[in-house]
């Protein structure tokens, strides 16, 4: 069982940069402290992000930083086509097993970085997938649903950023999709603002997603409208692969993505993307186009 219910890092009243537990109730009550400057954490201490940590004191935070870097995090595992509506939207028949792709953990960004768009991604087809993220906080191979969430450190709230030209288009993409490459630029997966324990959400199966374009809302939905849950994913991932501590799992996005609008309104150079995830906080990102 893990130290932490809430885990941050964050830089305290005297510039140190520190880990702790966030003392807040919900991600209301984090947006409220956040406003009123009155943000606290017990700090943690202790070699390892993901080993054994001591409580110490309550202090205040001055400012949160991303939990986790690129150092933290050894590949991110995604999973494809795994909310029933998206399934639709999309004109698929729902995969037989997870359908699964990875990431480079370059992808890691901040919950308030801007995500910088590079050229060969700017024509047009840019997308937005909120999503929830599994963090795996204990190594593990052919791990079995029954024993899945005894490895799981947290959850946070994530974007799979997209560009669908190049995961699609055949003049592109060739003539099966490929998503490795056209969701794989630096910093297209913001993550954060903290890690919540299992402890605090179970397996995340009644929690809220929620993603906004420019304030418009595009995505609303349970994560009980997955066809693989955590569990699943969990499993299904380490069967003859070892899951090192860190991998972060990107489970999948619901309906109401650009590319499945009968107009696809794909995003542009400063649009501000919020995903947010009820108990867990939000990531809210600007796309900036490279020059």
């Amino acid at each position: 069982m893990a130290s932490w219910s809430r885990l941050v890092r964050f830089q305290a009243a005297d510039g140190a940069e520190r880990l702790g537990d966030l003392l807040v109730e919900d991600e209301q009550d984090l947006a409220n402290k956040l406003q009123n400057n009155d943000l606290q954490a017990v700090e943690l201490q202790g070699a390892n992000l993901f080993g054994p940590l001591t409580r110490g004191n309550a202090v205040g935070v001055q400012k949160l930083l991303p939990v986790l870097r690129k150092s933290d995090v050894p590949i991110i595992r995604c999973i494809g086509l795994n909310y029933m509506k998206h399934i639709q939207e999309g004109g698929r028949n729902p995969p037989p097993y997870p359908s699964v792709f990875i990431k480079p953990n370059t992808c890691l960004a901040g919950f308030s970085e801007d995500i910088p768009i590079p050229e060969i991604a700017q024509e047009g087809t840019l997308d937005y997938e909120g999503e929830l993220a599994i963090v795996i906080g204990k190594e593990g191979r052919n791990i079995s649903k029954e024993a899945a969430l005894e490895h799981v450190a947290g959850y946070c709230t994530s974007n799979d950023v997209s560009n669908r030209a190049w995961q699609r288009d055949p003049a592109k993409a060739g003539g099966v999709p490929q998503w490795c490459f056209s969701k794989g630029f630096d910093k297209f997966a913001p993550l954060g603002p903290m890690v919540v324990s299992p402890s605090v959400v179970g397996n995340a199966s009644g929690l809220q997603l929620q993603t906004l374009v420019n304030g418009e809302e595009r995505q609303n939905s349970p994560t009980n409208d997955l066809l693989f849950g955590v569990e699943d994913l969990v499993s299904f991932c380490s069967q003859g692969t070892t899951l090192e501590v860190g991998t972060v799992i990107l489970t999948g996005t619901p309906s109401g993505v650009a590319m499945g609008m009968k107009e696809p309104n794909y995003l542009k150079n400063g649009d501000v993307v919020e995903v947010k995830i009820s108990q867990l906080g939000s990531v809210k990102n600007t796309m900036v186009f490279e020059k």
